[in-house]
């Protein structure tokens, strides 16, 4: 498979060429890689008008994940954004209200992309261990469409999720094209599942637009991701370019650009095999960790998550157990400890330090039930009104303005707009939030 972007700026690098264009560097730095850190200069294509080099790479990326995909230079966010902006946009062209449905457990991304386009958000809940994972049924979710005052354009999914819970797209699938809902899954941790053998990606399952970081499971420098459109929908696929322009920069990196276009000769090559024996070896792994008590969450193929309260530890604790012997983990709260792995991941490294830790008494505990709050302001009015920031146990009766969470993992406790409840309070102080952004009353 060529690699025509990565082709062009070696081209480029090799000529003695007077640089009187962007950037500022010129081909030369410290880094060693500012040679191949072009512009949009003739012949470089343009990402969001492409018919040239990204046009070709993005078509060889098409042919490897089966279905229209497009490349992102600012992470599988802009991609979200593009694709909640085409549901809407197909909502309102069809004379329908601007609502989507979602699963609790979405990035903050979504919050604010709802926020600021304006769309109302019908949640579905749904069982899981925390406020990180929210595992919808087929029968949930026909029920919640079905009572909706108008029916969504949209549901929107978070599979894998961030403790690595896998979501069954095809039945919630044929759940929504019966009602003409189409699906969109934030797939951002899941770029990898097309190359497993039966694929798991969202695509293959019948989703409708899926957004995915290529660079947190596929050799991609951060921040490359795509954008992926069924071919069944001809109007989305070419109003997708635009919809990335509205969010995106107009000036992406040729450097992340060049890591997709290479991604794509990897992906073409060994790495569905290589995938493939890691798969195996990791669930073997998990086989082991559960016999030992660590008690193993989720069935992403990829991510190692464990609950290790009942031998003593915190998630943060045996992160921070790990972090000693320089095994640099993903995330970790009060119950989990997420880590990501890849074909050539030192398992009996990983593997050794874990099971050579000392048992303690088990910890019990975990963390508190959180009823959906209920909803005072629609989200792009809390964002826009005047706020103030209060202690969190003051919050309570108030009204949220902002999203009150880091990233990782960037799931909202509480989302924009709604009450801060006694339940949401405490689960607020159970994860280390000493204070919120709540809406003025004056």
């Amino acid at each position: 498979m060529e690699a025509p972007i990565y082709d062009f700026l070696r081209d480029y690098a090799a000529r003695d060429v007077l640089r009187l264009h962007m950037p500022g560097h010129k081909g030369c730095g410290a880094l060693g890689c500012e040679s191949l850190d072009l512009t949009e200069i003739p012949g470089a294509d343009s990402l969001y008008e492409a018919s040239g080099i990204i046009a070709k790479s993005e078509e060889n990326a098409a042919a490897l994940f089966g279905c229209p995909t497009f490349y992102s230079c600012e992470g599988a966010s802009l991609a979200l954004r593009a694709m909640v902006y085409l549901a809407l946009r197909q909502a309102w062209s069809a004379g329908r209200r601007p609502v989507i449905a979602a699963a609790r457990n979405v990035h903050k991304s979504f919050v604010y992309t709802a926020a600021l386009l304006d769309a109302e958000i019908l949640w579905i809940g749904g069982e899981g261990e925390s406020h990180l994972s929210c595992h919808l049924t087929p029968e949930a979710v026909a029920r919640a469409l079905d009572a909706a005052p108008d029916m969504p354009a949209a549901l929107y999914l978070t599979s894998p999720d961030y403790l690595g819970h896998m979501a069954d797209v095809a039945a919630l699938a044929e759940v929504c094209h019966r009602r003409d809902v189409l699906v969109l899954v934030d797939c951002a941790h899941g770029a990898y599942l097309k190359f497993l053998r039966p694929s798991l990606h969202p695509m293959d399952l019948g989703a409708d637009l899926s957004c995915a970081s290529a660079h947190k499971t596929l050799p991609v420098l951060t921040g490359g991701a795509y954008l992926h459109v069924a071919a069944r929908h001809p109007a989305l696929v070419r109003e997708a370019k635009a919809a990335m322009a509205l969010f995106g920069s107009t000036s992406p990196s040729y450097l992340i650009l060049a890591s997709l276009d290479l991604a794509n000769q990897t992906l073409a090559g060994a790495f569905p095999g290589q995938l493939e024996a890691a798969a195996g070896t990791a669930a073997a792994l998990r086989a082991r960790l559960a016999q030992a008590g660590f008690r193993p969450y989720g069935d992403e193929p990829m991510k190692l998550t464990l609950r290790p309260k009942a031998l003593g530890y915190t998630g943060t604790a045996l992160c921070e157990a790990l972090a000693r012997q320089d095994i640099l983990c993903e995330f970790a709260d009060e119950d989990f400890l997420v880590m990501m792995l890849a074909p050539d991941t030192d398992y009996v490294r990983l593997e050794q330090a874990l099971l050579s830790l000392p048992r303690r008494a088990a910890i019990s505990g975990g963390p508190p039930p959180l009823p959906l709050p209920p909803r005072r302001l629609s989200l792009r009015r809390a964002l826009f009104a005047p706020r103030e920031t209060v202690a969190v146990e003051r919050a309570v009766g108030r009204v949220l303005a902002d999203v009150q969470v880091s990233c990782p993992p960037a799931v909202p406790i509480v989302v924009l707009g709604e009450e801060i409840t006694p339940q949401a309070a405490a689960a607020f102080s159970y994860y280390g939030v000493t204070s919120v952004a709540v809406c003025r009353t004056e």
